[in-house]
């Protein structure tokens, strides 16, 4: 059995920002459904390279990189890539892990919104295609990265429903009540559901690239890792900080499970990131909030938070 996840803990001391509460009109709902998406459109001032995202180096790791957007790195600069709207970065976590290793060849197949049906199966976005991930795994891949496994529980749906049901009652838990509606807490569930699935795709990967290390990527902290939040900078009400921050973590928990029952590194990267939440200054934030400070997605790591993540890949690897 894998090592536990960490329970919520106080985090590493940080600069926090504390908010009171004010009065949010329609048009900070009208941001929020606009806003909490995972396959953010890219606004119109970055500069995107359509070069595909591979590197050549001189040492023989073949790595691939396979996930969704807190693997892709959407709207960090530079974005690179085809399709355009899967958002790659050039400053993704892959492409941190391939120059440190030196990777040759490395090719990331990451695209912003997928799930685990895109593995397997093509994902359509807007101006084009992306592949089935898999198609980029081989017999001559030596290291396989996958982060997976948010978009399926409905991540993009959590934060929207979350954040608009906090404008109305930002003391209490309505997200909690609504996902736990009839006795059965929703989000638990589908967790436990998509466990057979990841397992599923790890196998997958073995067999397609059956020469590879392969390393399951979790998710950073995203809400702070104790309190309450910092309504309405961070528009999840006080009540569901603690909800959600249990939701994230039983989330790695299950990616840690698998990973251990199919010959896979789990790599933690929630712990590391304590004290870097949405709700920090933006110089101690690797998670942006709601409206980013820097270039980078709401409610997804910025360029510092993607460096952080292929840290923890690196020490993983050894």
């Amino acid at each position: 059995m894998p090592a536990a996840l960490p329970s919520p803990a106080a985090p590493k001391r940080g600069r926090g920002v504390t908010r009171r509460p004010h009065r949010v009109g329609g048009a900070a709902r009208r941001v929020l459904r606009r806003t909490a998406v995972l396959s953010v459109a890219a606004p119109g001032f970055l500069v995107l390279a359509l070069l595909p995202q591979t590197v050549q180096a001189s040492t023989a790791a073949s790595y691939v990189a396979l996930g969704d957007s807190y693997t892709a790195g959407p709207l960090i600069p530079t974005q690179t890539g085809t399709p355009l709207a899967c958002l790659r970065s050039t400053n993704d976590y892959p492409a941190v892990v391939a120059s440190a290793i030196g990777a040759s060849p490395f090719t990331n197949i990451s695209c912003s919104g997928a799930t685990t049906a895109n593995m397997a199966g093509s994902q359509s976005v807007t101006g084009g295609t992306n592949p089935p991930q898999f198609s980029a795994l081989s017999s001559s891949t030596t290291l396989v990265t996958i982060g997976i496994g948010g978009n399926d529980i409905g991540f993009s749906s959590i934060i929207e429903t979350c954040a608009e049901d906090s404008l109305s009652n930002p003391f209490g838990s309505p997200c909690k009540n609504h996902y736990t509606a009839g006795g059965t807490d929703q989000l638990a569930q589908a967790i436990a559901n998509l466990a057979p699935t990841i397992g599923s795709v790890l196998k997958q990967i073995h067999q397609l690239a059956p020469n590879a290390r392969v390393l399951l990527v979790g998710y950073p902290v995203i809400l702070p890792n104790s309190g309450d939040g910092c309504w309405p900078l961070v528009p999840i009400a006080y009540g569901d900080v603690p909800y959600l921050r249990g939701v994230e973590l039983e989330l790695n928990q299950m990616l840690a499970n698998e990973a251990a029952a199919n010959n896979t590194t789990f790599v933690d990267t929630y712990t590391d990131s304590i004290g870097h939440d949405a709700c920090q200054l933006p110089s101690n934030a690797w998670v942006e909030g709601l409206v980013p400070t820097t270039l980078a997605a709401p409610f997804h790591p910025d360029q510092a938070g993607e460096l952080h993540m292929g840290d923890q890949v690196l020490a993983a690897l050894g």
